[in-house]
Formats: structure tokens, sequence, C-alpha cells
């Protein structure tokens, strides 16, 4: 099979070119086209650091909400930048983490809101991003609803990921999508975590992926020093991680503020989201990154999933007057303790196809599950979005310059790979 691709894509090869190239820049067959193949595959695993959110430098590109919840009508105000820092509802501690939590200080009146926290990331990342987080300590007790999530431009109907959601006592982690109608969850779906009976990412819980491995949410999680949660927002679909602190990857592990990091060996997700069923680009803005905590509201504090916690734990059983009302000291335990947040993009300048976790383990085994097409929706995505991967946060230049190269091969790669499929 001969594929066409312009000289000038190829200059790097210039020294091979009388090998490799035929008359009418013809690749010369298909050992070449499948030696680019597997070029393309091995680099697009590879994921390169696009924004280090770590330090005290933590802080530096979020916006503090500034206002009661008015989205899950959960009991909190949301402070400002100003009132979190000056609260001590925001900081980074003596380790170097960052610190979000619930006021634990203050006595409450009744018919008043608890002080917490909500940030958004000023970036959006576009298609072709993994967020990597590793977390010391979650927040958790009756009536806490915390949550590491990522909206859309025009939220709800751009998209959202749930990465981290849980409640009250709960001692595992739930993910989902959420979408407008026409994104559903593939079954059967090669994931570790249990999937709930509504595919539909439309309806108001979403497409549910319940969390199997131990200790993903509560005492456990951070009893067992926390652990990494990872989310794939790729054409292919959208995948997410977890692992406990003792059995985090070498590549996480090894990994720095400004290295790549190599995904192939991360085996398959807890939850799956293939775009078989679900047009990623379609349904998917750029997305911003959110951590927040409220309590009670339409999800914790509702009856049917408080009482069957936490009824005991007052005199009306219920959850705002047993909880958000009087001394704080109940949320002692209602925090965030972030080791480090990173963004990272296959390119920051055009959105990549990549292997999705579907089709990371098909190579790696004899699965039977069908692998993508690794072309799928490209040129969707290519002809709906221009920008980059990453818009609104400050540069991160030696970032985008090691991403040059890769942009090159990533054309070249979308030529051999539509060749090859077509």
């Amino acid at each position: 099979m001969a594929v066409t691709v312009p000289r000038a894509y190829l200059s790097f090869l210039s020294s091979s070119s009388s090998f490799f190239l035929g008359s009418h820049d013809q690749l010369a067959g298909p050992m070449f086209s499948f030696f680019l193949l597997l070029l393309c595959i091995t680099r697009v695993w590879a994921y390169e650091v696009i924004h280090d959110y770590s330090g005290s430098n933590f802080f530096n590109g979020w916006d503090f909400y500034g206002s009661w919840d008015n989205l899950t009508l959960g009991d909190v105000v949301w402070v400002d930048q100003t009132d979190a820092f000056n609260s001590h509802l925001a900081f980074v501690n003596d380790a170097g983490h960052a610190v979000l939590r619930v006021d634990n200080t203050t006595v409450v009146p009744f018919n008043e809101k608890r002080n917490s926290v909500r940030i958004t990331s000023q970036a959006s990342y576009d298609i072709g991003s993994l967020w990597i987080v590793d977390i010391v300590h979650l927040p958790y007790g009756c009536s806490v609803w915390p949550a590491f999530w990522t909206m859309g431009t025009l939220w709800p109907e751009d998209g959202e990921i749930d990465i981290i959601e849980a409640i009250n006592l709960m001692d595992h982690n739930q993910m989902a999508l959420h979408s407008t109608p026409g994104c559903t969850q593939a079954s059967p779906v090669e994931q570790s975590g249990e999937p709930s009976q509504q595919p539909d990412c439309s309806q108001p819980a979403g497409c549910l992926v319940s969390e199997t491995k131990p200790n993903s949410f509560g005492i456990g999680f951070n009893n067992a020093g926390g652990g990494v949660f990872a989310a794939q927002f790729d054409v292919s679909g959208i995948f997410i991680w977890f692992w406990s602190r003792p059995n985090i990857p070498p590549s996480i592990t090894q990994a720095t503020s400004t290295s790549a990091i190599d995904i192939s060996q991360w085996g398959p997700p807890s939850a799956s989201y293939p775009s078989t069923t679900c047009n990623i680009a379609q349904f998917f803005t750029s997305q911003q990154l959110v951590i927040d905590i409220t309590l009670c509201g339409k999800w914790a504090g509702i009856p049917e999933t408080y009482s069957p916690m936490c009824s005991q734990i007052g005199p009306t059983g219920q959850c705002y007057p047993d909880n958000v009302v009087g001394p704080g000291d109940r949320y002692d335990d209602a925090y965030f303790e972030i080791n480090y947040l990173r963004a990272y993009t296959t390119n920051p300048s055009i959105p990549a196809p990549t292997v999705g976790a579907i089709a990371l383990s098909s190579f790696s085994s004899s699965a039977t599950s069908p692998i993508p097409n690794p072309t799928a929706g490209i040129m969707t995505t290519l002809a709906t979005s221009s920008s980059p991967a990453i818009t609104g946060a400050p540069s991160d230049s030696n970032a985008a310059m090691r991403a040059r190269v890769p942009e090159t091969l990533l054309v070249i790669c979308w030529v051999v790979v539509s060749g090859l499929f077509v």
C-alpha cells in the first residue's frame, strides 16, 4: 500500500529519503508504513506535562467561586480567594501539599451556611489531555460531598467528567460522565469498576461506574496513605484509573513535574467510556478542572442517601441540623490534601488521536473486545477545533518546545493510520 505524504513532513528523514521515498513522494511499500504505525502508537502513548499544580504554586491559575452553592444546593458558601486564604480554608502545608477544607472552627447558627471552598482552573484542556492527581487525604464524613471533576465551557451542555465523587461515609469512589442525549456507556466494556444499570449519560445521575478496588474513598483511602487518580480525555474515549498508594505504577511514582509519562502499562481502567457509543468530540468541549466540597445538598443530604449511613448521629436524623449547624469540629476530616495535580497533553496545538485504554489492553493481550479505530473522529476533531490543548493558563515554554517535534510526527501518523485502516 502506498501512502502519499508531503515532503515537508518528511524532512527529518532526508538523510534516508533515497531509501524511503519513491517517485511522487510515496512511501516505498507496506514495510515502512507498518514501521511508522508502530512509531505512532509508541509516541502517542506518551504525554507531555503542560501544567503542574503543586507546592507553593499550587493555587496559581485557579478561580475561587465566591458564592453560595447554587449548583447542588449544598449548605455551604464557597468563599472567594481572599477569605479562603485568610480563613485557612486553602493553604499549602509544611509538607508542600495543597489543602482545601471545610470550616471546622465556626459555630454556625440555624438558617446559615458553613464556609467551604470550590476552585476552577483558569485553563481549559482539550481532547488529547491527561490529568493525574496524587492525593494524600480525601474529605469524608456525614453530610460531606467532595468532588474532583471537569466541566465544559457551557455547563452542563458541554459535558462533565466526574473523576472523584462520593458522599457521607461511603467507602468507594464513583465515576461518571454527564452529557446531552446521545452519549451512552458501551456494554460490555473492559473496566475493573462496576457499571450502573443506567448507561445513558444524559440522565441526572449520569452513566455511573462504582470503583471496586479497595480504599478508593473515606477512612480506607486516608489510612492507606491516599492514592492516585488519572483520567484520559481522548477521541477514542474517556478512561479513568485509580491506584491506592501501595499500587501506584512506576511510570507515575518515577515521574517528575517536567517529565513525559507513558500510560501503556497501566492496564484496564476503573471506568471506560469508549467513543463507539459516545462521540467525544460531539458531546465534550474543552474542559476546566474543578475541586470542591459541599455539604448536604441534593445528593448527600436527601433521606435516601443520608439516612442509611448517618441518621443516628444527631437528634433529628436530618443532614443540615445535625451537621452544618453548631460547632465545626465534626468537619476535622473534611479536607483535601493534594500532593500534586498535573495536566498532560499529546500536543499543545493539534488534538491528537491516541490509543485508548481498550486498545492498549487489546494490543497487549488477546482480548476479544474490538480495537477502536485510532482514526475515528479525528477529522471531526480537527475540523471543529483549532484551539490549543490548553488555553488560559500560564504557558510552559519547555513543554511547548518538546511537543513541536511530535506535531510533525502526529501529522504523519494520521496520514499513515488513515491509509492503513481505510
